[in-house]
């Protein structure tokens, strides 16, 4: 195998967790695999310090990628893998993933695996399992065209600590003059909390809130006080406690956190398909027969107007955040 390929995504300059994350695991696999570890960056960002994560080479693209732009993602990217070569290209299931990375692999003409969960390497492949079924079954994906482009739901892997290193930036030339979407407005979200894609806890609440008052101030003070991000049924949304930015399932965001705290939340299939993969998920609910309990490590069968008040209480006491 020729080596693994990343895209580390950023931020006005500053790397995504998922950067680390990919990185960090296709070290795991490239040791295995007796192979090297690249990655890309697109515009302006430290690329160098990648190298601590274990990337011996990292292509940089210029250009202004601060404005999102399909054609313009993938001209730099198929450039930059025509000169590396790497047998494998791993991306984060963002907005990016989604959308630019399937027009990619159509021109270069190979598989993709998408939305994948983990990897690991059976003989010479990198092989991906994936969620299917809103999260009923799974399915390991096998590649055989090259390069193997898989896409990768944040906080699937951990965060790897720096150990030293440095990474040889190669600057990569691009035709980035294609025709592309012509930008009317552009705006930023006014909270700062950390998108529900990547967020590593999460506090959802369902339709039993029955007001956007006690929504925001039973969920946002309980997410606040476990350093999480808030999100919430489509059932609340629909009703109108919460906006559809915040919205997790199948027709919201698809969410990987390590802890999901689920209240007044029923558990239906639409919802679980965008939660399911969740590490740990405690559940809040009064009817004991709740499907969402099917699927909680941790259940309790309350009110709870009565339950989130105690924990709020427990978590801002233990935790120190009150």
């Amino acid at each position: 195998m020729s080596g693994i390929l990343v895209l580390a995504e950023h931020e006005d300059g500053k790397f995504k967790k998922t950067a680390f994350e990919l990185i960090g695991k296709s070290t795991e696999l490239a040791a295995t695999l007796g192979t090297k570890v690249a990655a890309v960056v697109l515009g302006d960002a430290p690329a160098g310090e990648l190298g601590a994560f274990g990337a011996t080479t990292v292509y940089q693209v210029a250009g202004d990628f601060s404005t999102y732009g399909t054609l313009k993602i993938v001209a730099a990217l198929a450039a930059v893998i025509a000169q590396d070569g790497s047998d494998v290209f791993l991306a984060p299931t963002t907005f990016t993933g989604r959308d630019a990375i399937p027009r990619l692999a159509a021109r270069l003409g190979t598989g993709q695996g998408s939305d994948c969960t983990d990897l690991k390497v059976d003989g010479a492949l990198v092989v991906a399992r994936r969620p299917m079924y809103a999260g009923k079954a799974y399915v390991d994906v096998r590649i055989t065209k090259k390069p193997a482009i898989f896409t990768v739901r944040p906080n699937s892997f951990g965060q790897p600590e720096p150990a030293g290193g440095s990474a040889e930036v190669v600057a990569v030339q691009a035709d980035l003059s294609a025709p592309d979407v012509e930008l009317v407005d552009s705006r930023k979200p006014e909270s700062e909390a950390v998108d529900l894609t990547e967020a590593t806890r999460i506090v959802s609440g369902g339709r039993a809130l029955k007001t956007k008052e006690n929504f925001d101030g039973l969920m946002r003070p309980l997410a606040a006080a476990v350093g999480a991000t808030v999100g919430a049924s489509r059932a609340a949304v629909d009703a109108g406690l919460a906006p559809h930015s915040d919205q997790v399932g199948q027709t919201g965001k698809t969410v990987n956190p390590n802890l999901y705290i689920a209240c007044g939340i029923s558990g239906a299939i639409q919802h679980l398909a965008g939660m399911r993969t969740s590490k740990v998920i405690v559940a809040v609910n009064t009817d004991a027969e709740a499907p969402i309990f099917e699927h909680a490590t941790y259940g309790i069968v309350g009110d709870l107007f009565q339950v989130c008040p105690v924990l709020l209480e427990a978590f801002q006491k233990e935790l120190g955040t009150g």
